[in-house]
């Protein structure tokens, strides 16, 4: 989470700062800044960085917060207790929208915030698995309440299944063979931590694309941890769920940090800004002008001065859309 301040509620209490804090603000502005009071969405909180920034920056916003893992909400509500009257905290997936706005007696959003992925803060906690530089359990579960870990999906998957998640999640080209080498190796015993599953790939990876391909763990950790979460799933409901919510004049950012989420994003965003109207018309029917407009040509990347402030900027894609009539 971001901001370039020497504020300890900002950076080390609180893990680190929230990516492109200053863009996000200014995306979501003319949505905000208004003399009556706002209702700003974090469909993600994670340590409740971006969500600080919004409410110091926009005084007579509320901030309504989602995260489905109780730790992070638990920081963030400490991180934000300096505004415990204009917040409200759900542990939720962010699909669950309309149950969250309901529980918080709002029916419509001004601004939302998607910051996908998985956070800074999950990541350097040893002990959740997330991460394949770091030995831990075979967790990769956001909210430790579910019943599915990144190891039964190792030790419990058929060849097909494995081989589809690491293909369809990761992207992984060489998917089978992995997935071939994990049903051998977990004949000799389970699998229970990241370092053995990464030994693994380092085996089942040719050298040549190892040397070019980056780290040969990256794409099966993000296939688990997708699989794990059912994260895309969840953010093809939530997308209609937000725009649905949203008042005319509102703004929606997200935060994508791999292609798979950005493709989801850019096509929901892209049908909402596109005319119903039959092509070739010459002027367009009545009632099928789109209900809303893009804010962001294309996607957004981090520039060099985020960069230098927050590495793990480096792969997000931001992408803005507005509400500009009822519908």
């Amino acid at each position: 989470m971001d901001d370039t301040r020497d504020d300890s509620r900002r950076t080390g209490e609180y893990g680190h700062i929230p990516v492109m804090g200053a863009r996000i603000v200014e995306l979501l502005t003319p949505a905000l800044d208004a003399d009556e009071p706002r209702v700003f969405l974090d469909a993600t909180l994670g340590a409740g960085g971006h969500s600080q920034l919004i409410l110091e920056t926009f005084p007579l916003v509320r901030v309504i917060g989602i995260d489905r893992d109780a730790s992070a909400l638990d920081i963030a509500r400490r991180r934000l207790q300096p505004y415990a009257d204009r917040i409200s905290l759900h542990q939720a997936t962010f699909h669950e929208i309309d149950d969250v706005l309901a529980a918080a007696g709002e029916e419509t959003i001004d601004a939302a915030l998607f910051d996908l992925g998985v956070s800074s803060m999950q990541l350097d906690q040893a002990g959740r698995g997330f991460a394949y530089a770091l030995d831990a359990p075979l967790d990769m579960r956001m909210n430790a309440d579910d019943p599915l870990t990144a190891a039964d999906v190792l030790n419990t998957y058929s060849h097909g299944e494995l081989a589809r998640v690491l293909s369809e999640y990761g992207e992984e080209r060489f998917a089978g063979r992995i997935a071939s080498a994990v049903l051998r190796e977990r004949e000799k015993e389970p699998f229970t931590t990241s370092a053995r599953l990464v030994e693994l790939l380092y085996d089942s990876i040719p050298a040549a694309t190892r040397r070019t391909g980056g780290h040969p763990a990256k794409r099966t950790f993000q296939a688990l941890r997708i699989e794990v979460n059912h994260e895309l799933d969840v953010l093809r409901e939530a997308l209609p769920a937000a725009l649905s919510a949203l008042a005319v004049g509102g703004r929606i950012a997200v935060m994508s940090y791999q292609s798979l989420e950005d493709r989801i994003v850019k096509h929901e965003f892209a049908a909402r800004t596109t005319s119903t109207s039959p092509r070739g018309l010459p002027v367009e029917l009545p009632g099928t002008a789109p209900k809303f407009r893009l804010v962001t040509r294309g996607a957004e990347r981090a520039d060099e001065d985020e960069l230098a402030v927050n590495p793990r900027s480096a792969p997000v894609r931001v992408r803005a859309i507005e509400r500009v009539e009822k519908g």
